[in-house]
């Protein structure tokens, strides 16, 4: 019986795949399921969040007014909310923090000015309208499903803040001691209660929300905006860098929490620079913690 080595087999046989020994780890890219190949995903330090801020503020100010006219819509938004709502703060509290939900969405056009930044191209008004107005012609079939992911992404983070919304408006309705119609009455009647649990229910269900969309999206849509990739590939991928980096990314969830929470005490005027910073700044947490360069571009550098 004619015996082959191993290296004439694989000469005859060019699909054949070695199993690679025991103490060898296969690279993460190679990695494959249901959606295709994931990029990997980096380990990074604990403080590294901050260098992130820093980069931010840095974008924010070579890209001057159009980076600010983000926060200054972000405002806006949040003004408009506070004003249909001022009388319905039991409505309020969950509206607002439902449009934040959304707002890595609505940052897409701050990704793609930092990226402009990265590869020394002019971070300027054109820029935003390319990424919001013309990112379909990126794509040849208008059919797939990679032609909507970005629409479904903002779909489902919509419907995530319109049933966080709703949820937060019932709980403080139905279990509140008074009517909460004043951010004073719920500080009074809701946070600093003696009685009850509404206030501990309250941050628990938000948290509950809070904590899967946060990381779905911490790398997700930098990721679509990048490269060629699916909604769901995306998704893993940022899951996969949020619990590769729990640490890290449990202080980046902090620190966005805390600058959102200023920028909307600061009579919603600190979203003017929080919401740019916290926009760029996303940009360089994905190209920190994702090697995506195993997938395709979606477009020319």
């Amino acid at each position: 019986m004619l015996r082959l080595t191993p290296q004439q087999f694989q000469k005859l046989h060019p699909t054949y795949l070695r199993t690679p020994p025991m103490h060898e780890t296969p690279p993460r890219t190679t990695v494959t399921n249901a959606t295709g190949p994931l990029p990997s995903v980096r380990a990074i330090g604990l403080t590294r969040p901050l260098r992130w801020l820093v980069a931010g503020w840095h974008d924010m100010l070579r890209c001057g007014w159009i980076s600010a006219a983000h926060g200054l819509a972000m405002a806006i938004g949040g003004a408009i909310i506070v004003l249909f709502a001022r009388d319905r703060f039991w409505l309020l509290a969950g509206a607002v923090s439902g449009f934040l939900v959304v707002a890595p969405v609505l940052a897409t056009s701050l990704y793609a000015l930092s990226r402009a930044l990265e590869r020394g191209e002019p971070a300027d008004a054109g820029v935003v309208l390319k990424t919001w107005l013309n990112w379909q012609q990126q794509h040849v079939n208008k059919f797939d499903n990679e032609y909507w992911c970005l629409v479904q992404f903002g779909t489902l983070l919509a419907l995530a803040a319109t049933g966080w919304v709703i949820t937060s408006a019932a709980l403080i309705t139905l279990l509140a001691p008074v009517p909460i119609t004043s951010p004073l009455e719920f500080v009074r009647h809701v946070v600093l209660a003696k009685e009850g649990f509404l206030f501990e229910l309250w941050l628990a269900l938000g948290g509950l929300l809070a904590a899967p969309i946060f990381a779905s999206t911490a790398t997700a849509i930098p990721l679509l905006l990048d490269r060629r990739t699916t909604l769901m590939q995306a998704v893993l991928t940022s899951w996969d860098a949020v619990l590769a980096n729990p640490l890290p990314m449990a202080l980046w969830a902090a620190l966005i929490m805390a600058l959102t929470l200023l920028g909307l005490g600061a009579a919603l005027l600190g979203l003017l620079v929080t919401i740019p910073v916290l926009g760029h700044a996303s940009w360089h947490a994905y190209r920190d913690l994702v090697d995506a360069s195993a997938l395709p571009s979606l477009e020319p550098h």
